[in-house]
């Protein structure tokens, strides 16, 4: 699948202002000819990017596995247990074709009750496709959005974010990874142009200076495989450097892409709705061991506990990735992304989240803690900040 690279809004209004142009002057007999303007770099609404703006600092732990989601099935006593975790950072992204595998699995049993355990990313979708395929689905979960470790993640299409470790994916892996990411990058497409903007497309302008020092390497060794690059490379949209008459940040080196965003607060509610609305049932109920699924009236489980699943089932496989988001008071206004200097601003309408990623991709690995950092938030909201004080990058 091929997209066209996106037209910014000013150079479309500039274009097709000159197409009306053209054409009032057809049935004119001026004997001039029509002059059209020259393209000009877009204006992009500047982000209001100051500490106190920030409304929340807030961390997730990602759940990496090095061998990539966990998907097998289990005898627990006389429970059938389908797992569905460990997706690193891209739960969300990765949901929808991941649920169609664990769901197939428990319908593969005949069971006409499903009961999934966890309401994150992962639950609430394999709720609706088993729902959808008939089935009578209860959740039983202690949270719910916006209580679960899925609302703090960041909210953008990323379907290899800390996905599985360079050297021990295989091609088997691989080919499943592919086959999650198109079926949920095109279920994504169903969910565009509905109220409230649950999902949306956005450019993401990446800026950096011309003489910006290479990154370092803190020596963790940890490198996460780049999926994208491979199978996905024929329907991903590239990023292009822009020129001159494109650049809005003038003096820096900018490259553009598009990417789908996830405005998480109303896509949860809209899940969360549509599957109460089909007759699913959600039950607040916490489990400290397997065992206490024997309690459950369902004979197959789904289980989407996310990075849960490391304390519920003794899972060490499950590998701590702390991520952090420094939130702002949304702007309607600011519709693009950007990245400068080692962090990352995404403008999701419940709030602008920035992100400090760090120059190695190993920021973060095996790191449990949950306190907010805000000397980090501080260095993100300060690189986004220095993209405007400083538009030229002298």
């Amino acid at each position: 699948m091929t997209y066209r690279k996106s037209l910014d809004r000013r150079d479309l209004m500039l274009s097709g202002g000159a197409m009306l142009g053209v054409a009032a002057l057809g049935g004119c007999s001026t004997g001039a000819t029509p002059k059209l303007r020259a393209s000009s770099p877009p204006i992009l609404p500047p982000v209001r990017a100051s500490m106190d703006r920030v409304t929340r600092i807030t961390v997730c732990t990602r759940p990496f596995r090095a061998d990539g989601p966990r998907l097998d099935v289990e005898k627990i006593g006389h429970k059938t247990v389908v797992h569905n975790y460990g997706h690193g950072g891209s739960g969300w992204s990765l949901s929808w074709g991941s649920g169609a595998v664990a769901v197939q699995k428990a319908l593969s049993t005949g069971a006409k009750r499903i009961a999934v355990i966890g309401c994150g990313a992962l639950g609430l979708t394999s709720a609706t496709l088993a729902q959808r395929a008939g089935a009578s689905v209860t959740i039983y979960a202690k949270d719910r959005p916006p209580n679960v470790r899925s609302s703090l993640a960041t909210g953008l299409f990323t379907p290899d974010s800390r996905i599985c470790l360079e050297g021990r994916d295989t091609p088997e892996f691989r080919q499943l990874w592919d086959q999650m990411a198109r079926t949920s990058f095109q279920t994504y497409q169903s969910y565009l142009g509905m109220p409230g903007d649950p999902v949306e497309w956005i450019d993401v302008y990446h800026v950096s200076n011309p003489n910006a020092a290479a990154p370092t390497d803190s020596g963790s060794g940890i490198r996460f495989a780049e999926m994208w690059q491979g199978p996905m490379g024929d329907w991903r949209p590239e990023r292009t450097e822009l020129g001159p008459d494109a650049n809005p940040f003038p003096g820096r080196r900018v490259r553009r892409n598009a990417n789908m965003m996830f405005n998480i607060t109303e896509y949860a509610h809209l899940l969360m709705s549509d599957f109460l609305q089909a007759g699913g049932r959600i039950e607040t109920r916490e489990f400290h061991t397997p065992a206490d699924f024997a309690a459950l009236p369902e004979a197959v489980l789904i289980n989407c506990t996310g990075y849960g699943a490391r304390a519920l089932f003794d899972d060490r496989s499950v590998i701590p990735v702390r991520g952090q988001l420094a939130r702002l008071i949304p702007q309607p206004e600011v519709n693009y992304g950007l990245t400068h200097d080692y962090a990352s601003l995404v403008p999701r309408r419940d709030g602008l989240v920035v992100q400090v990623y760090g120059s190695d991709e190993g920021d973060g690995y095996n790191d449990a803690t949950t306190e907010p950092d805000r000397a980090e938030a501080e260095r993100g909201v300060a690189a986004i900040a220095a993209v405007f004080a400083n538009p030229a990058g002298a």
